[in-house]
């Protein structure tokens, strides 16, 4: 084993220059991840040619895969830096910012198109005031188990980034704002706006959008059944298409 690791960098001093790679050569620390070796290069920020460089900036906060802030591409694959394992990656290790989204700076980017899609599907249960109501309905066993799994959901990111469906130049909403459709329509509340949220999906980057090539199950840190999420929310708008139909 070396006692030295090399990271080669991707990196962009602003949203508007062009990208350019950096290597940097750091000492190994055994059970490292890619986080903490950022944080090394960031102490001395020096290329492997022994120049001086400006830090490289990245995106993090939790640092145990809940947060979703530090997605990158790791050795050509979208992953969370913070439980990518440098033992377990082939060296060189290479870090680009994800493709799918504006860059800011290295390798933060601007993920905010995830966010809005999150409101365009309204994934959120709706307040009829604040007053006490009394107890709302149980759920049961089975929904309680499939609703927990969807809402693990952390916008990462990972899987829109997978998807050859989801670009910059198009509006497909992507796999997790469908899933977060497939959650709320399954809450008792929430469920008060399934039309609503089903005539979003039928509309441009909607459901139809998707090409179902399943990359996004593939990568996706919390194992979220996003394809099944998918299935389900196509059969919820060919429902409300048929009875659309039937009111006409």
């Amino acid at each position: 084993m070396s006692d030295t690791v090399t990271f080669k960098i991707k990196r962009q001093n602003t949203a508007e220059s062009s990208p350019y790679w950096e290597n940097f050569v750091i000492p190994y620390i055994p059970n490292s991840n890619v986080i903490s070796c950022l944080m090394d290069i960031r102490t001395k920020p020096e290329n492997s040619k022994g120049e001086k460089v400006a830090p490289v900036v990245w995106d993090s906060n939790c640092l145990e895969e809940v947060c979703g802030s530090c997605t990158m591409v790791i050795n050509g694959k979208v992953h969370q830096a913070c439980s990518a394992l440098i033992d377990k990656l082939e060296k060189p290790i290479t870090l680009e910012p994800m493709s799918k989204f504006p860059v800011i700076r290295d390798l933060i980017v601007d993920r905010s198109r995830m966010f809005e899609a999150l409101k365009k599907v309204q994934a959120w249960v709706t307040a009829d005031g604040y007053h006490d109501l009394g107890p709302g309905d149980r759920e049961s066993q089975s929904i309680q188990e499939v609703a927990y799994k969807l809402s693990e959901c952390m916008t990462c990111g990972c899987c829109v980034e997978a998807c050859p469906q989801y670009t910059q130049k198009n509006n497909f909403l992507g796999a997790a704002a469908i899933s977060q459709a497939r959650l709320f329509n399954m809450h008792h509340t929430g469920k008060n706006i399934t039309d609503q949220r089903l005539d979003t999906l039928m509309q441009e980057g909607g459901i139809s959008d998707c090409g179902n090539a399943q990359n996004c199950v593939e990568v996706c840190p919390k194992s979220i059944p996003l394809t099944e999420s998918i299935a389900e929310i196509g059969r919820q708008v060919s429902g409300k298409i048929w009875r659309n139909i039937f009111k006409a």
